[in-house]
């Protein structure tokens, strides 16, 4: 079986309550719910939370939750692949045969069903270990650079000072919205941005990473004018 395994913790700090605070009038979670449902690639779709009100929300909105995430993954310092190695061990625990798995991040609300099933077509034809949405950088991030405690400029990479950006090559970025994996590569723990993994190239319009107020502003704004 394929499952679907959102990510919710309630503890988050810079943004309070931000998997279910209201994004353009709907519990930003819902988006995530929605797109996994409609996209018709799950067996199932799992929401995996410490929190009672997410819990409440996710199960509003189709998602299931048959367990609650213990305490130890619950903090600022677990990972996404603590997060889903808990996920595959509960479900071979009940006996659940889980063959590939797609996280799906919670505050996604730009993601499309169309573009998880990409991501599993990906998967299966390439025999990945993962495939992940990305996007690319919209400056060449070989001009970047840096600026110390005296207000000077160094640059990162100071022999493409002088090349024109057409020449550079395109550079890519994850964009924080789902990853499909197979059990095995969740389960182990396998490196995500590694040659065994492929994308799932979305315009840059479609995402913002949400870490922040300023990022959550910016977000809406956008959604109003491409959602």
């Amino acid at each position: 079986m394929n499952i679907a395994v959102i990510p919710a913790r309630g503890g988050s700090k810079r943004i309070p309550k931000k998997n279910i605070k209201l994004f353009n009038g709907k519990p930003i979670i819902a988006y995530s719910i929605e797109a996994a449902l409609t996209s018709e690639c799950f067996d199932t779709v799992i929401v995996s939370t410490d929190d009672n009100e997410i819990a409440e929300i996710a199960t509003k909105y189709g998602a299931q939750v048959p367990f609650m995430r213990p305490d130890e993954i619950s903090d600022d310092h677990a990972t996404t692949l603590d997060v889903m190695k808990h996920a595959i061990d509960w479900c071979n625990k009940n006996h659940w045969q889980v063959k590939k798995l797609c996280c799906i991040y919670a505050t996604a609300p730009f993601i499309l069903p169309e573009d998880i099933r990409q991501g599993l077509s990906i998967l299966e034809q390439e025999q990945a270990s993962y495939v992940f949405s990305a996007t690319s950088f919209a400056f060449p991030i070989q001009r970047a650079f840096s600026i110390d405690k005296k207000n000077n400029i160094n640059m990162f990479l100071p022999e493409n000072l002088n090349v024109r950006s057409q020449d550079l090559p395109t550079i890519y970025h994850d964009a924080g919205q789902f990853y499909w994996g197979t059990a095995h590569s969740f389960q182990t723990k396998q490196p995500v941005f590694s040659v065994h993994s492929k994308i799932v190239r979305l315009p840059r319009k479609r995402v913002q990473d949400i870490d922040t107020l300023e990022d959550w502003e910016i977000a809406e704004a956008l959604f109003k004018v491409i959602g």
